[in-house]
């Protein structure tokens, strides 16, 4: 199943599922209240309303259906409890390294590492980016998340597969020469990350991408456009670290709850600051980014100048 959230034309927002390419499902609606109205209230009882939710018949209920060309996709979850994100993709470090004059970390192969970003700036699709106050350096990054389905702790990577409720596409926009300042201090990022990420169209359920199980992820194919000029390509099976082991070191002594999302960072050729700036330069008001991912989907959004509050 693929679940999402929209805005109706009266101005409510709901939380649903695709019916087919051209339908969503407000489940609350159908269900007659039986099912929440956001998804953080439905993965808090994943298990049960999953079920639920895949027993509804909408083809014989025309209440609750509603096409798509005439809802607003928001992002699929707007406010996750939380957002960890990963480093698990070698190519990517490796590369973005070396094109600032360094020698990949030991420790790197050791533990997987990630840092806690703004769960409350999350953007969805078609939605604008705006350009932080005083960066010139705007670049896009392209990841895929786990959306965590059940509480647990100390989780183990092989019994990993429980606790996921789905997988969507996540663009970890990264003002570049506000994160290299900031992080020479020792601590970040903090000011290069925190102002947008943005995710959707949808989440995958995990059941979906099983039978594309290969390596330590799925054969999913990763693009990046900007400008419709294709300039990042990978694949999701090139995870140095699976989502299990992410999963298990962020769940080492602390409780994962429902509603939680875990990025994996990078993957190979996936940003600017990898490419250089002799394949494109930073981002600008005006561009148009583009993420892809084989059965994820395609992730929009535009950049728009910020406007400094007085």
């Amino acid at each position: 199943m693929k679940f999402v959230t929209f805005e109706k034309n009266d101005g409510t927002i709901r939380a649903g599922f695709l019916l087919d390419q051209a339908h969503a499902v407000d489940m609350y609606e159908m269900s007659g209240g039986e099912l929440p109205d956001n998804l953080v209230a439905f993965l808090d009882n994943c298990e049960v309303n999953l079920k639920k939710a895949a027993l509804m018949s909408p083809a014989n209920k025309q209440q609750g259906v509603y096409p798509l060309d005439e809802i607003r996709l928001l992002a699929p979850l707007p406010f996750p409890r939380s957002f960890r994100d990963f480093y698990a993709f070698e190519e990517h470090v490796k590369t973005a390294r070396e094109n600032r004059g360094l020698e990949m970390i030991p420790e790197w192969y050791e533990i997987p590492v990630f840092y806690f970003s703004n769960h409350l700036a999350i953007k969805g699709p078609g939605e604008e980016i705006i350009k932080p106050l005083g960066c010139d350096w705007l670049d896009y990054e392209l990841e895929i998340a786990c959306i965590i389905g059940k509480q647990g702790r100390n989780i183990r990577a092989e019994d990993v597969d429980e606790y996921i409720f789905g997988y969507c596409i996540l663009n970890d926009w990264s003002a570049r020469d506000l994160q290299r300042k900031e992080m020479k201090v020792g601590l970040g990022p903090a000011k290069g990350k925190d102002f947008s990420t943005s995710i959707g169209p949808w989440i995958v359920t995990k059941d979906e991408l099983e039978p594309l199980k290969m390596g330590k992820g799925f054969d999913l194919s990763m693009k990046a456009r900007v400008n419709g000029q294709l300039l990042s390509t990978g694949n999701m099976r090139e995870l140095f670290y699976s989502f299990g082991e992410m999963i298990e070191r962020a769940s080492a002594g602390v409780t994962l709850y429902p509603g939680e999302m875990i990025g994996s960072g990078t993957v190979g050729t996936g940003c600017i600051l990898e490419l250089g700036q002799e394949v494109h330069r930073w981002l600008m008001p005006g561009d148009i980014v583009e993420l892809e991912i084989d059965c994820l989907g395609v992730l929009q959004n535009s950049i728009t100048e910020g406007t400094e509050v007085k």
